[in-house]
């Protein structure tokens, strides 16, 4: 069953460092605005295997609305795999609530921390 957690719950578990999240976005879409500490596994690569097995870490998922991370969670299940929570809302709803992210500083190709 998926479990779904706010934009204010996981910027909380990724404090405390108990979550690994995952963004199943595309490239461009992480390079344009991305949560600090999420690591990129687009969901048109996903491969539940690759992800560490859950006894050892506690994965979330996001993506831009909720609905890949959704999908991503399914394709775990269906493979056996038990990570299966995600951030409703995604990357929108974490902007949403005023939260930081990382953007790209098309002038200079650098970064740029949005606190």
């Amino acid at each position: 069953m998926l479990k779904e957690h706010s934009p204010a719950q996981v910027k909380a578990l990724l404090a405390d460092r108990s979550i690994l999240l995952v963004d199943v976005r595309e490239p461009a879409e992480y390079a344009g605005a991305r949560i600090h500490g999420a690591l990129l596994f687009p969901l048109s690569s996903f491969d539940p295997a690759a992800l560490p097995p859950p006894g050892k870490v506690r994965v979330v998922f996001h993506c831009g609305s909720g609905k890949r991370s959704a999908m991503a969670a399914a394709r775990c299940a269906e493979a056996g795999i038990d990570h299966h929570e995600h951030m409703a809302g995604g990357i929108q709803a974490w902007i949403a609530a005023g939260l930081p992210t990382v953007t790209l500083d098309p002038a200079s190709g650098g970064t740029i921390d949005r606190r």
